[in-house]
């Protein structure tokens, strides 16, 4: 079956991969974890903050890139992409708080 997303090629490439290390390097530390003053994981994951959905120019673009761990990659981050709300923490009422547009 021919992959319908041809982009996905990119990931293997020499220039993601010296891209990624350079984020890593610059921010080593989740940027989620570290907005929600919570214990501070390394990040293993390079995010893309606006989703490219194959534009090469957001793909390479180091200032659309965040490091995250790959718990808030997969949970927090995908909520966010996919428009539903994303729970930061729990206000002193217990009530959750969530993140606002």
């Amino acid at each position: 079956m021919k992959d319908r997303r041809p982009w996905r090629k990119w990931y293997a490439g020499k220039a993601w991969r010296s891209l990624r290390l350079a984020q890593l390097t610059k921010e080593p530390y989740c940027k989620y974890c570290l907005e929600r003053d919570r214990k501070y994981r390394k990040a293993q994951v390079v995010d893309h903050i606006t989703p490219h959905k194959g534009d090469r120019y957001l793909f390479y673009d180091p200032l659309n890139l965040q490091s995250l761990c790959k718990y808030h990659h997969d949970s927090d981050k995908k909520r966010e992409e996919n428009g539903s709300p994303v729970r930061m923490s729990f206000g002193l009422d217990g009530i959750p708080l969530y993140l606002k547009d």
